[in-house]
């Protein structure tokens, strides 16, 4: 297997590793005041416990991606979404909701009086496009509920930025602003074999220091080699199938070579090293035949 110079900051344990650690808190601030831009700047985050309770056993637990306060108790989760999923914008919307009613003082929403602190959810997507979004250009959007008639905004506590790198398409030559340095960097970074010359401020410099794969010790170099191998095989098995897909409904007769193409895909999928596992899922043989293919 061959590693990448840069571990992906988009992934589960890459987006953990930038962002997520007491460590580097101060790139998760950068990061959250460049989406905000001239809105606001936050001063100070705390961490908070990515996992919520629901209300009930059948609703089981929510668990954020990433999940902050400010100094001022305003709170912002940060998800990152790289496949399509169903429904995604209204997960997002109860997500922010169910920050709103945990708010509430149980047994005493008279002492409360509703007294809402701010919610903030970011969310990247990577790779896909979000439905409804007319603008084929607009990569960054920013969602508040607001009066249809003169599109003033009716109410602020809960506010969505919508982020789609499949739509920044900015060269390093174009980049101008914080956020376009750091989009840049999220979509780039681990196709990079080199720090860049163009970025000359140590933020960004940390950034690749912290992202360097050469800089995981043995057991966080496990843990991700164990990662990775895991989404190949996924996306070998994705590809396998679309492939498959594509056979339906062609004359019979080409089914005679049914076996012989599954035989072939085995040993191609046996030479990267994907596991016996995945290879009998993707193709339909079994374990025994996969040992004896050479």
């Amino acid at each position: 297997m061959s590693y990448p110079i840069f571990i992906d900051p988009l992934s589960d344990f890459g987006f953990k590793r930038l962002f997520g650690t007491e460590a580097n808190k101060d790139l998760l601030l950068s990061f959250i005041n460049s989406v905000l831009g001239k809105e606001k700047t936050i001063k100070e985050i705390h961490f908070a416990n990515v996992e919520k309770v629901g209300d009930t056993e059948e609703l089981g637990t929510i668990i954020f991606d990433l999940l902050c306060r400010t100094d001022k108790n305003e709170q912002i989760i940060i998800e990152v979404q790289r496949n399509n999923a169903i429904n995604l914008k209204k997960r997002i919307l109860y997500y922010g909701s169910k920050l709103i009613a945990d708010q509430g003082i149980k047994g005493n929403r008279k002492k409360w009086n509703y007294e809402i602190n701010d919610v903030l959810i970011i969310v990247l997507t990577d790779g896909i496009k979000l439905e409804n979004n007319s603008s084929q250009a607009t990569y960054l959007r920013r969602i508040y509920l607001c009066d249809e008639s003169s599109g003033n905004i009716f109410q602020n506590e809960i506010q969505f930025i919508y982020i789609e790198l499949i739509k920044f398409t900015k060269q390093y030559t174009d980049l101008q602003e914080e956020l376009d340095y750091w989009l840049y960097l999220l979509k780039h970074i681990n196709r990079l074999e080199e720090y860049p010359t163009f970025l000359e401020t140590s933020m960004f410099h940390r950034q690749f220091e912290v992202l360097k794969y050469s800089k995981l010790n043995k057991e966080e170099k496990e843990m991700f080699n164990t990662k990775l191998k895991n989404i190949w095989d996924t996306n070998i098995v994705k590809e396998f199938e679309r492939l498959e897909g594509r056979k339906e409904g062609r004359k019979e007769g080409r089914k005679e070579g049914s076996k012989e193409t599954k035989t072939t895909i085995a040993k191609k999928l046996k030479k990267l090293e994907v596991t016996p596992e995945v290879i009998s899922e993707a193709t339909g043989l079994t374990l025994k035949e996969i040992e004896e293919l050479k």
